[in-house]
């Protein structure tokens, strides 16, 4: 099969492009050709694509793509003289350009939609106002026109239900994966202690994600706060760029004068990133919106016991299989959470065991990509 991938394929974009990078690197082995189309800004740091695939950069046309994201007539070009050597069109995401194109010109492929949990309440309650334009224009009739709608859980199922009003006949659940065969072997403790001035003494607690308010962080700030009065050995890092909350998160650390305590470290990627899995203690992610939360399940596969919210693109595994502390919504909550696994060694060691189990029993790239792959064959056209 020849498949296009259409999603902005940057750093800054996180788990979507790492699990395009992940599929990819699968479904090439078993002779498939892949091509990933990616509107970007220049100055942007695209993501490395797999060997054997072709990452094809597209410019955002500005101003436009200040107010419609991934606007691009670039892309747009491409789509228009090369749509029909594809058999797959698989989107990333909605309420972009890039989910829309492929539906304006005629061609013989068929069409994939991802939904990355951008249909949660709280997702659509953001930037309420420009989806409610793309969903009077035409994001509805989309839906309806796709062969097939991937989603990753039965939270999504229900999210997609609520928007459509219907349960679309084109839907099916196949969850995101990752490469667990990487994060079995870390890298030897006490290295990314040592760059940060972190002792061994000290309880390192490491939230990865994007400096946003989705990711529960005026949740995690006041709950550290709590925790480092009662766990004076606490140490709290930040991994990850700038999202539209890192004014807020540096004004909180001033106020509270926990300088010391709270270390923004920007992203971390590939080595550097398994040297800070290797050292946490914790790992924490009580966010308020996820489509499909990779960074959880890096964690999960590195056994580092973890506190997240229902709400990571997974919460009815990791009941089932009790693999985290499931916080609420509050900081009281969160704070609660941490001192719990901060505290009972013994309920840590169970939680990342039980985590373990459920990542390798679910989620290996290699099982999921086939589900994905034989969803393509069912629908290809050609």
């Amino acid at each position: 099969m020849r498949i296009l991938n259409i999603c902005a394929y940057t750093w800054a974009i996180g788990g979507p492009a790492r699990i395009i990078y992940d599929h990819t690197t699968e479904v090439l082995k078993q002779g498939h050709q892949v091509d990933i189309l990616s509107p970007m800004t220049p100055g942007e740091k695209m993501y490395p694509a797999p060997e054997g695939s072709r990452l094809i950069p597209c410019k955002r046309t500005t101003p436009i793509s200040n107010f419609y994201r991934e606007f691009s007539i670039e892309m747009y070009d491409f789509l228009k003289k090369n749509i029909q050597n594809y058999d797959i069109i698989h989107m990333h995401g909605i309420w972009h350009f890039g989910s829309l194109a492929p539906f304006l010109i005629p061609h013989n492929a068929a069409l994939v939609i991802t939904i990355h949990g951008l249909l949660d309440k709280w997702a659509v309650a953001h930037s309420k106002w420009k989806k409610d334009i793309v969903t009077a224009l035409y994001q509805k009739r989309i839906l309806g026109k796709a062969d097939l709608i991937q989603i990753n859980n039965t939270d999504e199922e229900e999210d997609v239900i609520r928007y459509l009003g219907y349960r679309p006949a084109n839907m099916v659940i196949v969850p995101n994966g990752m490469k667990v065969s990487e994060y079995i072997n870390l890298p030897e403790k006490g290295i990314f202690r040592k760059k940060h001035g972190i002792s061994s003494e000290q309880q390192m607690i490491l939230f990865m994600g994007r400096l946003n308010i989705k990711k529960g962080l005026d949740l995690l700030l006041p709950a550290f706060k709590e925790v480092y009065e009662k766990l004076p050995n606490a140490v709290l890092i930040l991994a990850g760029p700038d999202d539209g909350y890192q004014s807020e998160t540096e004004e909180f650390i001033r106020k509270n004068n926990l300088g010391e305590r709270v270390k923004l470290v920007g992203m971390l990627t590939d080595t550097i990133k398994k040297e800070a899995l290797s050292d946490a203690d914790l790992f924490v992610l009580p966010s308020y919106s996820e489509g499909f939360s990779i960074a959880v399940l890096e964690a999960m596969t590195s056994r580092v016991p973890s506190l997240v919210s229902d709400r990571v693109g997974f919460g009815d595994y990791i009941k089932k299989y009790d693999a985290a502390y499931l916080t609420p919504l509050n900081s009281n909550g969160v704070a609660a959470g941490l001192l719990k696994i901060l505290q009972d060694k013994k309920y840590a060691d169970e939680l990342k065991n039980r985590a373990f189990k459920m990542v390798t029993d679910n989620f290996d790239i290699t099982v999921v990509a086939n589900q994905l792959l034989e969803e393509y064959k069912k629908i290809k056209k050609m």
